[in-house]
C-alpha cells in the first residue's frame, strides 16, 4: 500500500495553483491598456453623440414642418433621416467591431507575457501542472495544503510587487 501512495504524494508535489485574473490586473501593462481602450471608447463614444444629435434635430425639425412641406421634399427628407438612422446603426456595430479588435490588440501580448511567466515559474520550480484558481468552472477541485500556490513567485518573476 506505502508504494502506491508514496508516488501520489510525489507527483501532488508537482502541482502548482495561481491567480491568473489578480495578476493580470496587477501589471502595469494592463493598466495602461485599459486607460488606451478608454481612450478610444470615449472618442467613439463622442462622434456616436453628435450622429444621434444631428438625428434627433433633422426628426425634431422634419415633425414640426411635415405637414407643410410638398410631398417630393417630405420624402427627400424622410429618406435621409432613415439614411442617417442606419449610418448611426452601421456606426455603432463599426464602433462593437473595433473595440473589440483593439482589446485583443493591446491584451494579448500581456497575456502571452503572462503566460510566460507561468512557464518560468514552473519549470524552475520543476511543476507538472500550474492551474489557474480564478477560474474555478475550469478547476473542480484542488487541495490547498498538497498544490504549491506560485501566484507570488510569478508576480515576482513579472516585477509585481
Amino acid at each position: 500500500m506505502m508504494l502506491c501512495i508514496l508516488p501520489m504524494m510525489a507527483f501532488a508535489q508537482e502541482f502548482g495553483i495561481f491567480n491568473r485574473n489578480e495578476i493580470f490586473q496587477a501589471m502595469p501593462e494592463t493598466q495602461e491598456a485599459i486607460k488606451k481602450m478608454d481612450q478610444l471608447a470615449k472618442t467613439l463614444e463622442d462622434e456616436l453623440l453628435v450622429m444621434r444629435t444631428e438625428y434627433q434635430k433633422k426628426g425634431s425639425e422634419f415633425i414640426a414642418q411635415k405637414d407643410s412641406l410638398p410631398e417630393s421634399i417630405r420624402a427627400r427628407r424622410m429618406a435621409e433621416i432613415q439614411d442617417l438612422e442606419q449610418r448611426i446603426q452601421e456606426f455603432y456595430q463599426d464602433v462593437q467591431t473595433q473595440l473589440q479588435q483593439r482589446e485583443q490588440e493591446l491584451l494579448a501580448p500581456i497575456s502571452d507575457k503572462l503566460m510566460k511567466a507561468v512557464e518560468s515559474v514552473g519549470e524552475e520550480q520543476g511543476l507538472v501542472y500550474i492551474f489557474d484558481i480564478s477560474t474555478p468552472s475550469a478547476l473542480m477541485y484542488y487541495s490547498k495544503s498538497k498544490c504549491k500556490d506560485v501566484t507570488n513567485a510569478i508576480r515576482t518573476k513579472l516585477g509585481i510587487r
